[in-house]
């Protein structure tokens, strides 16, 4: 018998505040039907002035902790996955620790970028593993919107701000692909990809917050190959074929990015998650906000096996399989 991480909790948060492309191209020399033709975004959802990184943060975990049926003294970690903290330090997490009451344990950020999650997830499941946790807050949230150059045709039009948590408890389990859980993660990063994908700023470098600067079509091509290659990595592992997999639970960048793994895979539409025409590219909250729709609205269901992939800046991607 061994511990695996059983997903029992899912939420997502979203800022009241939604921008649709028409108002985008208000803005800046865009229309709606270049950005909807280009990546499948109609609008996305804007953080309130104020409104912090960790008050998304705080709206998902609570939402993931009712479904869950778990109290804050029951919670042995947090783990936040953000490009986008509140501030350098502290912990974006440690905020949300104290606002849930929770009084044990540890908290503490990850960063990936858009790849944020994914990384957390696989942290948080090691941590059950090896026995030092039995129940794990992991939230992606963000408030990209901060962080964009409005100006900036290519890029502001792609992003939001969000968040999703899921909430994993330790279960024993004899670790067949069969069993319920999460069967494995796989995480990749290339460092001398820098340039593909970065913000022009921080507290070492320039002391600014600086904004998101990216090369698009170099960024498709590595997001097209290394998702397909990290997924293949991740059914092999686990003796597992593509037909195998019931949902796809990508990371909401590119509609064309999505259709490219959906079809290398032999997937129905059908059996993608997609919510990006209605949040866009909400980086690390992309996957868990997803997911949580899907498993909130009963498309997913126990038993069912889901993958989950994402890629972002660093280069870094990596992808897990779930059994719910």
């Amino acid at each position: 018998m061994i511990y695996r991480s059983r997903l029992v909790g899912w939420g997502g948060f979203l800022p009241a505040r939604v921008v649709t492309n028409a108002e985008l191209a208000q803005r800046v020399d865009t229309t709606d039907e270049w950005i909807v033709q280009r990546t499948g975004i109609r609008q996305r959802h804007i953080a309130e002035e104020g409104q912090l990184t960790s008050d998304l943060a705080l709206g998902a975990a609570r939402k993931a902790m009712a479904v869950a049926g778990k109290t804050a003294d029951e919670i042995d970690l947090v783990i936040v996955a953000t490009t986008t903290p509140d501030e350098t330090f502290p912990a974006t997490a440690t905020k949300v620790q104290a606002a849930l009451g929770m009084t044990r344990g540890a908290a503490f950020d990850v960063q990936a970028v858009c790849a944020g999650f994914i990384y957390a997830l696989a942290v948080a499941d090691n941590f059950i593993k090896a026995g030092q946790a039995r129940n794990v807050l992991v939230i992606g949230a963000e408030t990209f919107s901060r962080i964009l150059d409005w100006e900036d045709r290519s890029t502001c039009v792609l992003f939001g701000d969000g968040a999703g948590a899921v909430l994993l408890t330790a279960e024993q389990t004899e670790g067949k692909s069969g069993d319920r859980g999460l069967l494995s993660t796989h995480l990749h990063s290339d460092g001398r990809e820098h340039d593909a994908l970065y913000v022009d700023g921080g507290p070492s470098s320039t002391r600014t917050v600086g904004h998101v600067r990216m090369v698009g079509q170099h960024v498709y091509k590595h997001a097209v190959t290394k998702l397909g290659a990290v997924i293949e990595e991740a059914l092999e592992a686990n003796g597992l074929n593509a037909s195998d997999i019931d949902w796809l639970v990508p990371h909401q960048a590119n509609k064309r990015i999505i259709d490219s793994m959906r079809q290398r895979f032999g997937l129905d539409e059908d059996k993608v998650v997609l919510c990006i025409d209605r949040h866009a590219n909400t980086s690390a909250a992309s996957v868990p906000l997803a997911l949580a729709e899907a498993m909130e609205d009963g498309r997913i269901k126990q038993g069912d096996l889901v993958v989950l992939e994402a890629i972002g800046g660093g280069l870094a991607w990596g992808a897990g399989l779930l059994r719910v």
